[in-house]
């Protein structure tokens, strides 16, 4: 069964490669680079857009009280997380699972 599906396959990737044949050129097409005429030049720079809309653009200059910024959240590291899980499984004293080997 195998050696017939290779087979099948083989035969369908040549003739899908068959029918490509004639779209191929037989001589070799060297890459060109067009030219560009347009080069980088010196020129007036562009006026200026609001990307803000309609809405009015203001700031400020000064120093944000630490307060006012909020404060940080604080995360257990994993490390620890991962400590006390351990020395909770150990307090717990589970019984171990006994390997029994029958022949």
């Amino acid at each position: 069964m195998k050696k017939l599906l290779f087979t099948f396959v083989l035969l369908c990737g040549t003739a899908a490669l068959a029918q490509q044949g004639s779209v191929i050129p037989e001589y070799a097409q060297p890459w060109r680079i067009s030219g560009n005429a347009e080069h980088a030049s010196q020129h007036a720079m562009a006026t200026e857009n609001n990307l803000l809309g309609s809405s009015a653009y203001s700031w400020a200059k000064g120093e944000v009280p630490l307060a006012e910024l909020g404060s940080i959240e604080y995360e257990t590291p994993l490390g620890d997380v991962a400590r006390a899980l351990k020395a909770e499984r150990a307090a717990s004293k589970a019984p171990k699972a006994v390997k029994v080997l029958e022949k």
